[in-house]
């Protein structure tokens, strides 16, 4: 895709989606129930994608791989297998926030 300013209808649409592993799209992707391959950059220095992809593939979430093992990623996929990701909380993290402030 080129820049959208909103990619929710195509992810309402799709079946399977794939993507670099960047925070807001793995994270919009998982928040709709969408199932996730995020294919990572190894070319990033410092490279935070592939911290994000390791751990939500770890907890279960997503499927990783790069470019070179996407065919055989897709090969193999088991797609029911992936957990549901869990809905935010943001009155949690408020409430921390409070705690820090001391505005509790």
């Amino acid at each position: 895709f080129r820049f959208k300013d909103s990619l929710a209808e195509d992810l309402q649409g799709a079946d399977l989606v794939i993507s670099h592993a960047g925070a807001g799209s793995c994270l919009e992707t998982l928040e709709k129930g969408k199932p996730l391959i995020v294919v990572i950059n190894d070319k990033l220095m410092d490279n935070h994608q592939l911290e994000l992809a390791r751990q939500l593939h770890r907890d279960g979430y997503v499927l990783y791989c790069d470019c070179s093992t996407l065919v055989e990623t897709l090969q193999s996929m088991d797609l029911p297998a992936l957990k549901p990701f869990p809905p935010g909380q943001p009155e949690k993290f408020a409430s921390f926030l409070d705690k820090v402030f001391g505005l509790q």
